[in-house]
């Protein structure tokens, strides 16, 4: 016997109004992910406005003081590392035959293989300049970004007090306090990130420098990169250094290993512990499915925003639980 399935007017609007809500949110996605860079622009840089303005420099200055530094520093890196490293890298992965009949490899198939599988792993340090030169050079993006973290960053001392004007002072007081959370921890995870994979990638660059192998640029770099992948990052970022190694000598192959194996106990005992001791806590297997996801879904964009947004998520879902219990 059939059974008849009644629908109420409410369900109908409420399904309707969903959907309308995600196409109305993916048409935009551009601006969320703005916006989302701005707030995360402000969280990282608001701790080096704050100490200025401890020195009786006016918040507005501070702002502008923090932006040409740290902008002019990362503008003036990237377009002066951008040709060079394209340059090494187009130039090892063309080498990769060579290095492999230094190896003793000579099995075309092999090699094929091999070589088509690492071509992507040592071309990310290109891609993510040139992502990144892309990004600056859409500049209505960028400067919306930049605008929006800047206002963010001058309102931000007034924060609390303008939602708590907006919302009432139980709610407002409330929603304040999760914003001091998240900036806190997405704050302290990304400045914690950042230097760990600046330390990692200039440590590994001035190994491979003093060990005399080629394309310590690139190298490096790569080694910096793939610290954001908890666990497997370091040892894929190891493999194309350790290749070039044995290509040139036994011995220069066993040095690789060790420089490699040095830089990994420099990241596990010291630069994590030390630095990293402030920021949330993830387990690597659900930041390897949040990477995953990202790349999946917005290439190296996904993968760069992939951890901040699983924070958010994570925080914001545990103030949500908090409230229900």
């Amino acid at each position: 016997m059939l059974r008849k399935v009644e629908v109420s007017h409410k369900t109908v609007v409420f399904t309707i109004s969903f959907l309308l809500l995600l196409w109305f949110l993916y048409s935009i996605k551009e601006i969320i992910l703005g916006l989302f860079v701005a707030l995360l622009i402000m969280a990282i840089l608001n701790p080096l406005v704050t100490k200025l303005t401890k020195f009786k420099i006016p918040r507005g200055l501070a702002v502008f003081l923090v932006y040409i530094v740290v902008f002019g520093i990362l503008g003036v890196a990237m377009f002066s590392l951008v040709t060079p490293l394209i340059e090494e890298t187009t130039s090892f992965v063309n080498g990769l035959p060579a290095y492999w009949h230094n190896i003793g490899i000579y099995l075309p198939e092999g090699e094929t293989i091999i070589n088509n599988a690492l071509a992507p792993v040592v071309g990310i340090p290109g891609q993510v300049l040139k992502l990144g030169v892309s990004f600056f050079s859409n500049f209505v993006m960028v400067m919306g970004s930049l605008v929006f973290a800047f206002y963010l960053l001058l309102a931000r001392e007034k924060l609390e007090v303008q939602i708590v004007g907006f919302l009432g002072e139980r709610r407002g007081r409330k929603i304040a306090g999760v914003v001091d959370k998240l900036e806190f921890k997405l704050g302290s995870w990304a400045r914690g990130e950042l230097l760990v994979m600046l330390t990692v990638g200039l440590a590994t660059f001035l190994g491979l420098v003093l060990l005399g192998i080629p394309y310590a640029l690139p190298l490096g770099i790569l080694a910096g990169i793939l610290e954001i992948v908890p666990t497997l990052g370091p040892a894929i970022a190891a493999i194309p250094a350790i290749i070039i190694g044995l290509g040139i000598s036994p011995v220069m192959g066993l040095a690789t290993v060790v420089l490699a194996l040095l830089v990994h106990q420099l990241e596990n005992y010291l630069l994590v512990p030390k630095i990293m001791e402030k920021s949330v806590g993830i387990s690597p297997v659900v930041i390897l499915l949040a990477l995953a996801i990202g790349a999946k879904l917005a290439g190296i964009v996904g993968v760069i925003i992939s951890v901040p947004v699983l924070i958010a998520f994570q925080i914001l879902l545990g103030e949500y639980l908090a409230l229900k219990s």
